[in-house]
């Protein structure tokens, strides 16, 4: 079983856009190629697990969802860093489309697309790590049994003056870049 690192999306590894809806809105913060790529060479499996309620409430659709990680892909690539794996939840209680109006497992805070990705890539929740800007991040890693970071970045800033609640993560650091760093100094691979 191997380590992995759970990034959310927006406001982790792009800029938090709202309903990312155009393809002109996608943009890597400057870290996010040479984080990535860190973690890559480093043995861990990368892999994005984000909500994608705009689906459910007929904001976008799969199909353009699949063009922004298809472009994302791109510019990692020419780079040198790749993400290994999407998992994304189409879901949304105020969901327009009727079959995605429900309560799922895989609905952050919910764990469940960390734990269909430790299933079907053999991965291992104990030595991997859930990075994201929001408290939901966080709980969803504790509750799928990773280590978890909060970065500032996207909404973390104002998450972080928030009551805890449930989320405790293991690391506050202002950036994916800080987060990757964190993980190869505190990892037994």
């Amino acid at each position: 079983m191997r380590p992995a690192v759970f990034l959310d999306r927006d406001g982790t590894i792009i800029e938090e856009r709202g309903y990312l809806d155009r393809l002109e809105l996608l943009e890597l913060y400057p870290f996010t190629v040479d984080a990535i790529r860190l973690l890559n060479r480093a043995g861990f499996v990368t892999v994005v697990v984000t909500n994608q309620g705009g689906i459910g409430r007929g904001i976008i659709d799969e199909p353009f969802l699949h063009h922004v990680h298809e472009t994302l892909d791109a510019r990692l690539a020419a780079g040198h860093a790749r993400i290994d794996r999407y998992y994304f939840c189409p879901h949304h209680p105020d969901a327009v489309i009727p079959d995605l109006r429900r309560k799922c497992s895989c609905r952050k805070p919910a764990s469940g697309m960390i734990e269909r990705a430790c299933r079907e890539m053999s991965l291992d929740p104990g030595r991997s790590v859930t990075i994201g800007d929001r408290r939901l991040d966080i709980v969803c890693g504790n509750a799928a049994g990773t280590r978890t970071v909060l970065v500032r970045t996207g909404h973390g800033a104002h998450e972080e003056a928030m009551p805890p609640g449930t989320a405790r993560p293991d690391a506050i650091l202002n950036n994916l870049m800080e987060a990757v760093g964190w993980i190869l100094r505190t990892s037994s691979r």
